[in-house]
């Protein structure tokens, strides 16, 4: 994005679109990224479904919660350093907002059965949406054989083993580059022998 484009998005579009994703948080970070990718792919086209699994996949390694990472991401690309801190307090608001409206009153009716039911009603939606993102990455993260087995390894080490997020980061980060390594070694020496 260049610094014309940089100057046509406000910094009040920015606050209210990344707060429009804030309104979103049940679930947490994960059931924002449909959500994100729908306002800054689709609707926005601030960045690349690539270009936003990119920082999705930063957003996760770094710390802090991945759509508030990502707001900052994008607030910064778009707008610079103002952007960052403007899209950063535009996703965090809506939640400032409704916890400080709910924290007095949700101890009150946490047992009551239409406030459960609501909750459960919320979280099998999250996974939905979580599912969504998943979906969505894995179109943009799977490319060929070599993607794909770093996949499976990278979910298969996820789900089998309790190892921690950057341990699992950076065993797939090792693992793809040595498969890489490999098989440019064994095209090489494929156009060597030809």
């Amino acid at each position: 994005m260049n610094s014309e484009t940089q100057k046509k998005v406000s910094l009040l579009t920015l606050f209210l679109t990344f707060a429009k994703v804030g309104v979103m948080t049940f679930g947490g970070g994960y059931a924002m990224l449909p959500i994100l990718q729908r306002e800054i792919v689709e609707n926005h086209h601030w960045a690349s479904d690539e270009d936003l699994a990119n920082y999705f996949a930063i957003g996760q390694c770094t710390p802090g919660v991945i759509a508030v990472n990502t707001a900052t991401f994008i607030g910064h690309k778009t707008r610079g350093i103002a952007g960052g801190i403007v899209a950063t307090l535009g996703v965090v608001f809506p939640s400032l907002v409704i916890i400080s409206c709910l924290a007095g009153i949700i101890a009150r009716f946490s047992d009551n059965l239409y406030v459960q039911k609501a909750f459960t009603g919320i979280r099998i939606c999250v996974c939905a949406l979580i599912l969504k993102a998943i979906l969505k990455l894995l179109k943009s993260a799977v490319k060929d054989k070599l993607t794909l087995a770093v996949f499976l390894i990278a979910a298969a080490l996820a789900i089998l083993l309790d190892l921690s997020p950057v341990i699992l980061i950076v065993t797939t980060i090792v693992f793809a580059a040595a498969l890489e390594f490999s098989a440019s070694r064994r095209s090489r020496g494929k156009e060597g022998r030809a």
